[in-house]
């Protein structure tokens, strides 16, 4: 027992180190997609991601959740949300790693748990422990900095990671497995997406059938790339205690940054140094305190789930 036990561990761990792997190694895929403008790859993000997560559950014969949703309108209410909250975080994640600014989007997942947080006290009113406090002070005057930094507010990791927080609020209430979410969230953006798509080819700007086999079938492939690390993050999420997910969860931004710096050569000024610094300091404070707070189980606080590092996907 105690051997099989281990090696569903270690079986989740690297399902785990799979899932936030892909999700950190993504910004190389988008610009492959090129001369496809920003738009027309989410559209087709969404098509080809509900082609693709429909045929899995058609094999593992996964569909009795489906009925039950439509039988609740305001539950299927919340997944249109949702849909419309990620097609938001698709669309600008996109965007940005195709526009060079695959540094401003690490950052937005980098502070997401610190959004997260800070929501769950102002919409949740959760109380915060000392430690997470300051870790959300430290996380706002990151942003400070990095607005002199930029010029600007950094518009596209806010974006990013405020919506991002927001569907993880509203996938909460869901309360979907990843695979069905994705499927439910799918099928509402199918129609829409997949009009603007005939619609652009009747216009002559779909770039599917003019750029070769090749580019439509990258595009075709944005539903494995979409689906197959929530897959891997499913088979993880069963087998490896949450607290460790919530410390894989930041591989992703981790890679992403690496990405924007090393291979994508973006500018990194001392004082946008400065700034992702205090950001990494707000999260080495959070996470040791979600380690302190998982060590004591019988303790009953109520914490925002992103502050126990109680992680979720990485749609990026």
């Amino acid at each position: 027992m105690a051997g099989t036990s281990k090696g569903e561990g270690r079986i989740g761990l690297l399902n785990g180190f799979a899932a936030y792997g892909m999700w950190g190694l993504v910004p190389l895929f988008w610009p492959l997609l090129k001369p496809a403008g920003a738009v027309e790859i989410l559209a087709h993000r969404m098509v080809w991601s509900l082609v693709f997560v429909a045929a899995a559950l058609v094999v593992v014969r996964r569909w009795a959740w489906a009925g039950e949703l439509l039988r609740q309108p305001r539950r299927l209410g919340l997944v249109a949300v949702a849909a419309a909250v990620i097609t938001v975080n698709w669309g600008v994640y996109i965007w940005s790693v195709n526009s060079g600014h695959v540094v401003e989007a690490s950052l937005g997942y980098f502070i997401n748990p610190l959004v997260t947080i800070a929501m769950g006290v102002l919409i949740l009113k959760e109380r915060l422990r000392p430690v997470q406090w300051t870790a959300v002070g430290i996380g706002f005057a990151a942003v400070l900095v990095l607005t002199i930094g930029y010029g600007r507010p950094p518009w596209i990791s806010l974006c990013l990671a405020f919506s991002f927080a927001t569907y993880g609020l509203v996938k909460k209430k869901v309360n979907l497995g990843g695979v069905e979410s994705l499927t439910a969230e799918t099928a509402i953006q199918f129609l829409p997406a997949l009009g603007f798509l005939l619609w652009l080819s009747a216009d002559g700007g779909s770039t599917f059938a003019s750029e070769g086999a090749g580019h439509a079938a990258l595009l075709a492939s944005t539903g494995i790339v979409t689906a197959l690390p929530l897959v891997c993050f499913g088979a993880a999420a069963i087998r490896v205690p949450l607290s460790t997910l919530g410390l894989l969860q930041y591989l992703a931004p981790v890679f992403q940054f690496l990405l924007g710096v090393l291979y994508f050569h973006e500018a990194m000024p001392p004082e946008r140094w400065a700034g992702f610094a205090l950001v990494w300091l707000a999260l080495i404070l959070l996470t040791g305190d979600a380690w302190r707070s998982a060590r004591r189980p019988r303790e009953r606080v109520s914490v925002p789930d992103a502050a126990r590092t109680d992680s979720a996907p990485v749609d990026a």
